[in-house]
């Protein structure tokens, strides 16, 4: 999906961590709401029981993952990328057996769920790290866009082939086939081999030392024991950091207002307006077909107007798209405007993701990264949680698509957040976010 001299100079390492990303990805996607569907399927549950499986997943997963990120900065990525990829296979694989065995539980399905999301937390912040070290920095932007490309053609094709799966296979099998995927990345992980160079290894506590080994070579002391103050690393520095503090905001914001309207939209079309299971499908899945246009033009639109320009123009336009979803109608014509907005807004994602990893990346120095991607995704999930709750609230009261445009009509303001300028980047003595490794 990346071409030419950028595709070249990517690598034999990165070509594995893209392989254990795109099987990963796409057994997620094959899975897609495997665990409400089961729930409904298999457990009978309501829909009270639903919104707490799938909030409870988000918010205490995040909560889990607090300590984390502190505990990944210190230690070798692909190990802990392994191990994360390990349990999540392991806790997915204990639903078919129970099913299998008659032991199925609701109890079971929200400890799985937050395990499953704090490994994915922890999973992404050792891998936001580890890319930053396989990477050169001239080539970050060509492999985030290469993820972001993948991201979006796994949540084209991956739904609807996974709920097909389920329709002739049964309720776990798309489960199953999720937990051979991680299986499958840690394989991936394997293959790359040792490849964080002394300089980029984790970082050791000064206090702690070790007996030099015969040949002379120095000894690496072990890592240092997580403080409590420790937990806040990652919020310190990206809160008193000019670059990444309004980005933060602004993603975590929209981030969380498009999740939260995703479950009432599926009430307004499919309960109110009589749109088909399959019309809704097809209305959010074929306009990923933009976020592979979107993360195949970013490069480009970078190398010609500079990365500030393009995250900021992109960032702008994304935020007004949603306020469209708030016009939607019985038909074909409805149909058609669905598609149109969701296809705006993925296209413009699709360029502003790659292009705010990158960044965010570049402004993180490498003792930092996996602090402050843990700290990221953990406030992303709480907000997503919190903000699904409370539109869940409002549309109770005034109707999902009042909610829907409520939703849409704030996100129009969330370009304010959007970093103006790009700070000089301080020298570490005079960074008064400094971190103690």
């Amino acid at each position: 999906m990346v071409a030419g001299a950028a595709g070249r100079g990517l690598g034999r390492e990165f070509r594995w961590l893209w392989t254990a990303y795109v099987v990963s990805t796409c057994g997620t996607r094959l899975a897609f709401d495997a665990l409400p569907l089961i729930a409904v399927l298999v457990l009978d549950v309501g829909p009270a029981e639903v919104s707490a499986l799938a909030a409870t997943g988000l918010a205490v997963g995040a909560a889990v993952a607090v300590p984390l990120g502190p505990w990944v900065e210190f230690r070798r990525k692909r190990p802990v990328m392994i191990g994360t990829d390990l349990l999540r296979a392991g806790a997915l694989l204990t639903v078919p057996a129970a099913y299998a065995l008659d032991l199925l539980s609701f109890p079971q399905l929200l400890l799985v769920s937050v395990v499953v999301a704090a490994a994915d937390i922890t999973f992404g912040a050792a891998s936001g790290a580890f890319l930053k070290c396989l990477v050169p920095p001239e080539h970050l932007l060509a492999a985030n866009g290469r993820f972001e490309a993948t991201n979006w053609t796994a949540t084209m094709l991956g739904p609807p082939l996974g709920g097909a799966a389920i329709g002739l296979l049964g309720p776990v099998v798309t489960l199953v086939t999720d937990a051979v995927s991680y299986l499958l990345s840690a394989t991936a992980l394997l293959a790359i081999g040792d490849t964080e160079r002394p300089a980029e290894r984790p970082l050791k506590h000064p206090a702690h030392s070790g007996e030099a080994p015969a040949d002379g070579t120095p000894p690496e002391p072990a890592a240092p024991r997580l403080r409590a103050r420790d937990l806040l690393d990652g919020w310190r520095y990206i809160l008193t950091s000019p670059a990444l503090r309004p980005l933060f905001l602004n993603t975590i914001l929209v981030n969380g207002l498009i999740m939260a309207t995703a479950p009432l939209l599926l009430v307004l079309m499919v309960g109110e307006l009589g749109f088909t299971p399959w019309q809704y499908g097809l209305a959010f899945a074929l306009p990923c077909v933009g976020g592979l246009i979107g993360s195949r033009l970013a490069r480009r639109l970078v190398a010609r107007y500079g990365q500030h320009r393009v995250l900021l123009a992109t960032g702008a336009l994304r935020a007004c798209w949603p306020v469209g979803l708030a016009f939607i109608h019985p038909g074909a014509t409805g149909l058609v405007l669905v598609m149109a907005v969701e296809l705006g807004l993925i296209t413009c994602m699709g360029v502003f993701n790659p292009v705010m990893a990158t960044y965010r990346l570049d402004e993180t120095p490498p003792d930092r990264v996996a602090r402050t991607l843990s700290a990221w995704s953990v406030t992303s999930k709480l907000t997503i949680a919190a903000l699904t709750a409370l539109w869940g609230l409002l549309a109770a009261v005034t109707g999902p698509r009042t909610a829907v445009a409520a939703a849409g009509a704030l996100m129009l303001a969330t370009p304010l957040l959007l970093p103006r300028h790009r700070p000089a980047r301080p020298s570490p003595k005079d960074d008064p976010a400094e971190l103690r490794g």
